[in-house]
């Protein structure tokens, strides 16, 4: 098995403002696998230091690892697991793993959500996702985004005038919209209490990572009217059992691709949790693996898939939010 990499640099329409810095560009690394009659298949590796801890030169460093073990994989193990053998990060083996299944479903002239599940949903709902910190453009943003179908939005939240911001959006959205935070871990216990507390009177439908780790989010569900989910935290060795929130967010990247996903969500739902899918800023590829994905496991709260609309490049028309959802591709393979 052949296997190229491409560096790629996707510019925001926008700065972004996190709680972990802002973010101008997204780097990517994509994949090309090809088998020995030339069939081609495509991943994506979407490592994001500053949330995940990953750079792309430790990512690069890995697939350079997969690049032989692929060429020469041990006998009796399947090509993912040499990759894993060789060098086990999971983010450039969600790059693998999306183009061993895309080269699958080119095979068989089916796309991947049908190699999935025998009943796959035809398309996801997804949350709009409003990042700008001033309260009267996040209001204008999530108007916007109702009137365009979306019947979840979610808002970026310890940074800046969170209350003001919160406040200000639901207004904007009316009591039928589920109105979703992330914090991306921005608070102490002790500040997500006094923080939450405030917050809770806007009916909100969760929170995600208001605050980091496992005994954090245990004490902190305990002490708060609202629903916690994870997102970071779910990183963490036993998280995905640990029944410390009400749901968990998963990602194609952090997984190590869409086997690794499916096997997360498992775990996840066996403890009671809901589960529900996000980008980490991933291009078409991980996008495209992500919505295969989410379709095997529907039904599913609204998924943070939207993402490619938060790029200066238009998102390909196959990936295009609808009426706040975007279709599962149809095409064999990951269809991109």
């Amino acid at each position: 098995m052949d296997l190229r990499l491409r560096r790629v640099e996707l510019a925001f329409a926008a700065p972004l403002q996190t709680a972990y810095g802002e973010l101008r560009s997204r780097e990517l690394i994509e994949v090309t696998l090809t088998d020995e009659e030339g069939l081609e298949g495509r991943g994506e590796a979407a490592p994001l230091e500053p949330y995940d801890g990953v750079s792309v030169e430790r990512t690069l460093e890995a697939l350079e690892a997969y690049r032989r073990a692929l060429a020469d994989p041990p006998e009796g193990a399947t090509l993912l697991d040499a990759c894993r053998a060789a060098d086990d990060l999971p983010q450039a083996l969600a790059a693998i793993d999306m183009g061993l299944w895309d080269l699958a479903g080119r095979r068989a002239r089916r796309p991947v959500c049908e190699l999935l599940s025998s009943s796959p949903a035809a398309s996801i709902a997804v949350n709009a996702s409003i990042a700008t910190t001033d309260p009267a453009a996040a209001a204008t943003a999530a108007a916007a985004a109702v009137k365009e179908g979306y019947t979840c939005v979610k808002l970026k939240v310890g940074v800046g005038d969170d209350e003001a911001r919160v406040a200000a959006v639901r207004s904007a959205i009316g009591a039928q919209t589920a109105l979703r935070l992330d914090a991306n871990g921005a608070w102490s216990v002790g500040q997500a209490v006094s923080i939450l507390g405030v917050l809770a009177d806007h009916a909100l439908e969760l929170v995600e990572e208001p605050v980091e780790g496992l005994e954090a989010t245990r004490e902190l569900r305990e002490r708060v009217p609202v629903r916690i989910a994870i997102d970071e935290t779910a990183a963490q060795a036993g998280a995905l059992t640990a029944r410390v929130a009400d749901a968990v967010c998963l990602k194609i990247s952090r997984c190590g691709g869409i086997g690794g996903l499916l096997a997360a969500a498992s775990l996840v739902r066996s403890s009671g949790a809901d589960i529900y899918l996000s980008s980490s800023y991933d291009g078409p590829l991980g996008i495209a693996a992500a919505l295969h994905a989410a379709a095997a496991l529907a039904p599913l709260p609204p998924c943070g898939l939207a993402t490619l609309e938060l790029f200066a490049q238009a998102p390909p028309a196959s990936l295009r939010v609808s009426r706040g959802a975007i279709a599962v591709p149809s095409a064999a393979g990951l269809g991109v």
